[in-house]
């Protein structure tokens, strides 16, 4: 098990290949260069907004939204409380996104098992390319060795550098982003009690899950009992673990099979949960 809290994380300002500001709390990450590799991490937008091209990703995008909406498309929204997942090879955008927006966004590899390029890398990366070339508009301008002027997209050039191969995409398994209410799902009971989860949905072949989970006061949970990654993160309440006691805004990492580790609510909490394609 590890656990990460927000109130013991630095904010990052990133995404220098963008408009606007975005400011993160990186909680967790997985393990560079592996197909389920991962971030975790709050994002806080802000003065000026955020705004992005319509692009697409070579990983997968979940976003659950803590407060405000989130524009993913000129039309569409993700109202607070409800969940997003972004399918790797999916495009969406542009996106015009308010200030004051908080999300908590999990980016990992999909189920091509391409793997996802880390945030370090990627913000090593865009140092290296602002020395070359701009970002504008989320776009790189930049001129080849040619002496052509050339443009591409800011998160295409950023992992065609980094890699030093050209950014490949899986046929996409989905035509869309798949918007979620949770509030539109039921509560189920299980068997250990005070127990109750929902699940949101069941993605591609590899069995990324989505849902939450739900504890009464003095519930166990015993977490790490999937065959791949599980992330929990604390909506709200305290539970212990570990032997501490944790609140909300935390973010909790259980590997393959590595579980059961009791989780104990102390007060009624609630939990964002994803288990990661299993590969």
């Amino acid at each position: 098990m590890r656990v990460s809290k927000a109130a013991d994380t630095g904010n990052e300002r990133v995404g220098t290949m963008r408009e606007g500001t975005l400011d993160q709390k990186h909680l967790l990450f997985g393990e560079d260069g592996s197909p389920n590799n991962y971030d975790l991490n709050m994002g806080l937008t802000g003065g000026g907004g955020w705004r992005t091209p319509r692009h697409r990703h070579n990983f997968d995008q979940i976003r659950y939204v803590i407060q405000g909406t989130l524009p993913y498309t000129e039309t569409d929204v993700l109202k607070e409380g409800w969940v997003g997942y972004f399918p790797e090879s999916v495009h969406y955008g542009p996106q015009e996104r308010p200030e004051g927006l908080r999300t908590m966004v999990l980016q990992c590899g999909g189920a091509s098992g391409a793997g996802y390029l880390s945030v370090a890398r990627r913000e090593a990366t865009n140092a290296e390319l602002a020395r070359t070339g701009e970002f504008t508009k989320g776009k790189y301008h930049y001129t080849d060795a040619n002496g052509v002027a050339q443009v591409v997209d800011g998160s295409q050039a950023i992992f065609e550098h980094a890699t030093g191969g050209k950014l490949e995409f899986a046929t996409p398994r989905y035509t869309d982003v798949i918007a979620m209410n949770p509030a539109a799902y039921d509560w189920l009971e299980q068997d250990a009690p005070g127990v109750s989860e929902k699940w949101l949905g069941s993605f591609t072949e590899r069995n990324l899950r989505i849902g939450f989970l739900r504890l009464d006061a003095g519930a166990v949970y015993q977490a790490g009992q999937h065959p791949s990654i599980e992330i929990l993160f604390q909506i709200n309440g305290q539970v212990s673990a570990g032997g501490e006691k944790y609140g909300p805004e935390t973010g909790y990492e259980f590997l393959a099979n590595e579980g059961p580790v009791p989780v104990e609510a102390v007060e009624p909490t609630e939990f964002f949960r994803a288990v990661l394609h299993t590969f």
